[in-house]
């Protein structure tokens, strides 16, 4: 258990496993991780989430990996990488995303895991530019972007969030190969 795929200083990232898809939907129902998404993944939609993840690793060698803090093996939740289709004008990409339990904010994860996700994008994959989206109000995930050298391109009104309001001007970053 917990073959790593690569390690950051504190962070082991690795394929999803059965046994996360419980400790995945803790955090997806958290009233505080899920503030800027527009509804909470039911148990259901977990397990389809952690399926499609374990099979992008398989065909890509990339997915939003599930992350655990080496020195304890505690799930702290995940970080990594995923292909976007949504309707952009940016799109199809790579994006750079992050969910964490909120016992591990505030201690550097997000950005240290992120990083480390951009170093194996770069190195590893040869993939040459990683983006990242988040709505407007969601000020600590874009801290996260600006935090990992992200630049902003543009705000923009995202496709798959036209009925919520608060949640629909998003902005965009970037990073490719070159700027690291």
């Amino acid at each position: 258990m917990n073959n790593y795929i690569f390690t950051s200083n504190r962070l082991g990232f690795r394929n999803w496993e059965s046994s996360d898809v419980d400790l995945l939907f803790a955090i997806n129902n958290n009233d505080r991780v899920m503030e800027f998404f527009p509804s909470k993944p039911n148990l259901h939609e977990t397990k389809k989430f952690v399926d499609r993840m374990q099979n992008m690793y398989k065909k890509e060698q990339f997915c939003y990996f599930a992350v655990d803090i080496i020195e304890t093996k505690e799930f702290i939740g995940f970080i990594g990488l995923c292909k976007q289709t949504y309707e952009a004008d940016f799109n199809p990409s790579i994006d750079i995303g992050w969910r964490l339990h909120p016992h591990f904010w505030h201690k550097g994860y997000a950005s240290e895991g992120a990083k480390a996700c951009l170093q194996y994008a770069f190195h590893q994959l040869n993939i040459n530019k990683i983006i990242a989206v988040a709505p407007k109000i969601n000020i600590p995930s874009i801290m996260v972007m600006r935090k990992i050298g992200m630049q902003k391109v543009k705000d923009f009104k995202h496709s798959l969030l036209e009925n919520n309001s608060q949640l629909q001007t998003c902005t965009l970053y970037e990073k490719t190969k070159l700027m690291v």
